[in-house]
């Protein structure tokens, strides 16, 4: 992946179509549009199936399942693109190739001892999977915006970004992300005891009525 972005950094084309479109298009940005892209599209499909289902136990245990091939092709997949921009973001602090080996080694070391944790804790807290959806919708905003100054920062020269209707795209800050992921985690732990709170308080109303 370092050895392509290096190699692919010169734009394959530039749009000039004054007014509507314009800027440098090269490998980063197709893989933030079309990587954006797939993580918007599967967040608002899951969201959709999870909306029109009719019996959550019984859509769970009748999902037909996925061969082992699938599943981890699935995973690389997800992961490469996730990764895309960390390791745009790691090249631009160090390009000293063991330093980033050893730490995307280590988080997809993380992901996979974490990962049958993370599916115990949403088989019993279902209502985390709508946050963790709507996470990956902010995740596939963040990767699109990556991709209007993309060509620009590699070579440096910004009559490369990408401006649609004369406004620049401009991509989320990482802080911005960050701040907006830790509310929305806040809003759904208040919100669940809150709930949890009233159940109890309609039971107890209940019982004695």
């Amino acid at each position: 992946m370092i050895r392509l972005i290096d190699a692919l950094a010169e734009p394959f084309f530039v749009m000039n179509w004054v007014g509507v479109i314009e800027g440098g298009v090269n490998f980063a940005t197709i893989v933030f549009v079309f990587g954006g892209a797939f993580i918007m599209y599967t967040a608002v499909k899951e969201i959709g199936h999870m909306l029109s289902m009719d019996n959550l136990d019984h859509d769970v245990e009748g999902k037909g399942g996925k061969s082992a091939v699938k599943v981890v092709m699935l995973i690389v997949l997800m992961n490469l693109i996730f990764s895309f921009d960390s390791v745009l973001s790691a090249l631009a602090i160090t390009d000293v190739f063991p330093i980033l080996a050893t730490a995307i080694l280590l988080s997809g070391l993380a992901m996979l001892l974490l990962a049958d944790s993370v599916a115990q804790f949403l088989e019993k807290n279902r209502m985390y999977e709508v946050l963790g959806l709507f996470i990956l919708l902010i995740v596939g905003v963040v990767l699109l915006g990556e991709a209007g100054p993309a060509a620009a920062h590699a070579m440096h020269d910004d009559s490369l970004k990408i401006m649609v209707f004369g406004q620049d795209i401009i991509p989320m800050s990482k802080s911005t992300f960050y701040f907006s992921v830790v509310v929305l985690v806040a809003v759904e732990i208040i919100q669940s005891g809150y709930r949890r709170k009233l159940d109890a308080e309609r039971a107890a109303l209940q019982k004695h009525s």
